[in-house]
Parts: structure tokens; sequence; C-alpha cells
């Protein structure tokens, strides 16, 4: 297992090629984040402007211990989505996604997600772990379509632009992931 999972890694599905991301992905990114409706589940407002999106970013991507991809339909070659992992302390790991709206229902979040979730793994992680929100319906569905057990509700967990708010957190094993 390493210190900061596979940096700087490429990997791919069945459908989707991921890479890691950068600043310069703010341009794209910002249909997403400035998405209010989205970005309502997030722990930061909607982005007003690319601006706010690279300054988003640009923590993000500099910290070690947690990394950022690309997620891009390999049929057309458009970025539809992010995913991140960061190491919670050895052996766990966390992990986010989020995907464009107008790529929504088509499964690419299951699959991007998925493979994700092998890698971290066969990176020799025991537990994988998510924090959403409670009222995040598509978010918390497939979390339990991949295995994932609800593990507790964090009360009053998260300040946000649309207030305080609760947070689910979510768990699987290594044993309970079905290869």
């Amino acid at each position: 297992m390493t210190d900061a999972p596979f940096a700087n890694a490429h990997f791919a599905s069945d459908r989707l090629d991921m890479r890691p991301q950068t600043i310069d992905d703010a341009d794209w990114l910002f249909e997403g984040y400035s998405d209010v409706d989205l970005m309502r589940w997030w722990s930061s407002a909607p982005h007003a402007t690319v601006e706010d999106t690279r300054a988003y970013l640009a923590p993000r991507t500099e910290k070690a211990d947690w990394r950022g991809w690309v997620m891009i339909d390999r049929a057309t070659g458009t970025p539809i989505g992010t995913l991140a992992a960061g190491q919670k302390r050895p052996g766990v790991a966390e992990l986010g996604y989020l995907l464009v709206r107008r790529h929504w229902g088509q499964g690419y979040a299951r699959e991007g997600v998925t493979r994700l979730i092998d890698i971290l793994f066969d990176e020799g992680h025991r537990r994988i772990m998510a924090d959403t929100d409670p009222d995040n319906a598509a978010s918390n569905v497939l979390l339990t379509r991949l295995g994932f057990t609800m593990e507790g509700r964090l009360r009053a967990e998260w300040e946000t632009h649309i207030g305080v708010r609760d947070s689910f957190i979510w768990g699987l094993l290594r044993a309970e992931w079905p290869r």
C-alpha cells in the first residue's frame, strides 16, 4: 500500500479513461461545479465563474494524501466527471465522485467508482469509506448498489452553503467486495 494511492496513475474501465486531474480541467469542470442542483449536496456553494473552479481545484491538486481523476468517455473523448480518493489512515481510503448532469443515467458513475474501488483494494486498503448528505438520493442509492453499508449518521457534521447538514458515513470492506 502506498501513502498517496496511485499518484499520477492513469486507469480505465470498459467505457472510461481516467487520468489525473489538473487545474486546467476547470474549464470543463465548471459545468458541474456551477450546477446549482448538483452542488446542493456538495460541501461548497455552486461556482459563479471558471476562476472559482480553478481556485477550488488548486489546493486539491497539490495534496499528497488526496488524488483526483477526470473520467473521460472513451467513445467521444468528452470529460464527464471526476473521481477522487484519499487515505484517511493506513489501510483506509475515502472516495468521492462528481458526474456532470448531462451524463447521468448511463451507468458512468457506477463504472468509474467500481474501477476505483478495485484499484483501492488492489493497492492494499482494507476499507473504503464515503461521506454523503442524507438527502443525496442518487449517491446513497449508488453506494448501496455497490455493496456499501451505511454505518452511521453524523448529526450537524457539515456547515454548507445550504445550512448545517448531517452526513451519512458509508463503508465497504475488502472481504465484502465481489470481484
